[in-house]
């Protein structure tokens, strides 16, 4: 009561201590109501008696009704205040009630004095047009504390003109309820109309995204989803978008939800915006891992489009670009190539070779070839999208940045770990500045670097960093979103061999069930990963059940992608150790002489797999005592690996100590 009196006495001096007490008492010591009640009273020659005489007399028939949820003391005071400010100046009451169309807390009212002067229902163009009016108008609300200014800055703009208003969650809720059908009607209007005015119109643009962030919680508020405004329907569409590409995926996907529902029931199944909506909406369930939920969507789009539009329509071939996402998502990579190969040569086709879309298909089928094991042409790709959307888009586009990942990512699976090392380095500090530190595109840049680092034997930074990415990325995006899972996977097994094995064996327990529940049984993912943590049993000496795990896992994979896979082939390298390990040599000699041969193959005798394979193979046949040929393949290995990797790398290294090498399956973006 002390601090309810004083507070009083500061807001409205003419009140006596005693004057104060009593209003605090009437009041319940509500501070809201406080700050309101003393600030209209300092300014009334009201006694504090005739006021409290007023609120327990209830409302009579000429004062504004105020939703009975509330306290009464809240009603009455409301109820009398609101008609205070109809009397003196009736424009602040329109102008809550057209912030009660936004979110609660700070309101942008600025994007209303923004607007065309032709826009404005006739009794709001004198308070948005007239500086005088709207500024009695705000100052009478700030006065009564009905709501606070802030001033308002946007990033990388030009001061703004206008400003922000504050206004309590109570005082919204308040002002919404009370207020007639027909102003509900016109002032909601008004609002989705700011808000679409408003729209930057590029939510490709990281430099346009916090006006996006100032845009889309008011989104609800607005009920934007229940207007037939093609321009209102643009905005949602744009902060889907938007929603995405910063990562904020749990809000766009409930948005895309509500929105899916809504239009359905207000355009029709087959109006040309749930297309776009489908795209959007498709593309945040895609980020969480719904795969399947996914290609229901774009499919069903993919055969609406071809049979209304043709094959060539640019609105088929956006949701045929969907579907192979989610082809490549399911683990049907094969299908996904088919798709990718024909989807580029058809904008190629249409729109050329430097259009931004047909950039994002070659992006596209890279990745379906990195999936597949064919990192040389997917390296290849990558350097040409990287390329040209240095030239077509800007260095720091957010696209640009992508493909800079891409291209790393093929050269460290490559083996070539220092220029993959100088490209990511540099581009991490850029996602760094441009995308912010919490991005999932900044989260997948610094994990490649920390890959980086640990294939370059810079360990020490790769733990760092490996445990800082997985740290944040639970934290933004949670623990079972795909990113988070790949991240986890690599923090698993970068600890098996240099940290803490009861924290990777924890970590890899939660990667494997994660991936069995998202994907299901028969994903290559499932089996990788599987494939992992049977060296994480082997390393506490579980060498049984090991084995039996890293058979099924090389059966598995082997079966999901075939045998000439790069990631089979690793499963074999690793099953070898336990096939000596349990006392079976001869197999696992038989094992690494055929995987050198597929390996050579499929990615040359110097890739690191293939050497791995070399090394591997020499000590199995040093284990069937064939120490000549064993010396003599080793001998070659070694000469290889300084050769391609340095004599002091840490490959090198560990290969020339006769340490057993090992694989380690890597979850891939999709």
């Amino acid at each position: 009561r002390d601090e309810s009196v004083a507070f009083i006495r500061r807001r409205a001096p003419r009140l006596t201590q005693n004057d104060a007490d009593q209003l605090a008492e009437a009041l319940e010591d509500l501070p809201l109501l406080l700050d309101q009640t003393a600030g209209w009273l300092n300014d009334s020659d009201m006694s504090v008696e005739e006021y409290i005489e007023l609120l327990e007399g209830g409302i009579d028939q000429d004062v504004v009704k105020v939703s009975a949820d509330f306290p009464l003391a809240f009603q009455t005071a409301w109820s009398i205040l609101l008609n205070k400010l109809k009397e003196t100046v009736p424009e602040s009451v329109d102008l809550l009630r057209l912030c009660s169309f936004f979110a609660p807390g700070s309101i942008p009212v600025r994007l209303l004095r923004e607007m065309p002067p032709g826009e404005l229902p006739e009794q709001l163009s004198g308070l948005m047009n007239d500086p005088l009016l709207w500024n009695k108008a705000i100052g009478q609300l700030r006065q009564y504390s009905v709501v606070r200014l802030e001033s308002h800055e946007m990033a990388g703009e030009e001061a703004s003109s206008g400003e922000s208003l504050y206004m309590h969650r109570m005082v919204h809720q308040i002002v919404g309820k009370d207020m007639p059908e027909h102003d509900r009607h016109e002032f909601i209007d008004v609002v989705r109309r700011a808000l679409a005015a408003a729209d930057p119109g590029r939510p490709t643009d990281t430099r346009l995204w916090p006006a996006y962030a100032e845009i889309t919680p008011h989104l609800k508020w607005a009920d934007v989803l229940n207007s037939t405004d093609p321009a209102v329907h643009t905005l949602v569409l744009n902060c889907l978008r938007y929603m995405y590409l910063s990562g904020e995926y749990r809000a766009g996907i409930k948005l895309g939800q509500r929105a899916m529902t809504a239009w359905r029931e207000l355009l029709g199944e087959n109006h040309p915006r749930i297309w776009d909506l489908s795209y959007n909406y498709a593309n945040l369930l895609r980020s969480v891992g719904d795969y399947a939920g996914t290609e229901a969507i774009e499919r069903a789009a993919v055969d609406h489009l071809r049979a209304e539009h043709g094959a060539k329509d640019l609105e088929h071939l956006r949701a045929a670009s969907g579907l192979a996402a989610d082809l490549r998502g399911l683990g049907r990579y094969d299908e996904a190539l088919e798709m990718s190969t024909w989807i580029l040569a058809a904008y190629r086709e249409l729109l050329g070779d430097q259009d931004a879309r047909t950039l994002s298909a070659q992006n596209n089928l890279a990745t379906s070839l990195r999936l597949l094991g064919r990192y040389e042409e997917s390296l290849e790709l990558n350097r040409r999208t990287l390329e040209a959307r240095r030239q077509v888009l800007r260095p720091r586009h957010s696209w640009t940045l992508y493909s800079e990942v891409n291209y790393a990512t093929d050269l460290r699976l490559l083996g070539r770990y220092n220029d993959a090392f100088s490209l990511q380095s540099q581009s991490v500090r850029v996602h760094r500045l441009v995308m912010g530190p919490d991005n999932p595109l900044t989260l997948r840049a610094e994990h490649n670097l920390a890959l980086c680092q640990y294939r370059s034997g810079e360990r020490a930074r790769a733990a760092t960093l490996f445990t800082r990415v997985l740290e944040r990325s639970e934290r933004v995006l949670g623990e079972n979103d795909p990113l988070t899972m790949m991240f986890a996977a690599s923090q698993s097994f970068f600890a098996r061999e240099h940290a803490d094995i009861d924290q990777a064996r924890a970590i890899s327990e939660k990667v494997v069930d994660g991936y069995a529940a998202m994907l299901g049984e028969e994903h290559p993912y499932v089996a990788g990963t599987r494939g992992n943590h049977a060296l994480i049993l082997r390393n506490v000496g579980e060498r049984d059940h090991a084995h039996a795990l890293l058979e099924e896992a090389l059966a598995d994979m082997t079966r999901a992608v075939g045998e000439q896979h790069p990631w089979t082939l690793g499963c074999a390298v690793n099953a070898s150790a336990l096939r000596n390990l349990v006392g079976d040599p001869e197999s696992a000699a038989a094992l690494t002489d055929a995987v050198i041969t597929r390996a050579t193959e499929v990615l040359g005798r110097t890739h690191p797999l293939t050497l791995s394979a070399r090394i591997a193979h020499a000590a199995d046949l040093r284990g069937i005592r064939d120490r000549e040929r064993a010396d003599k393949v080793e001998r070659e290995a070694l000469g290889d690996l300084a050769e391609t990797l340095g004599a002091q790398h840490v490959h090198t290294v560990s290969a020339r100590s006769r340490n057993r090498p090992y694989w380690d399956f890597e979850p891939q973006m999709i």
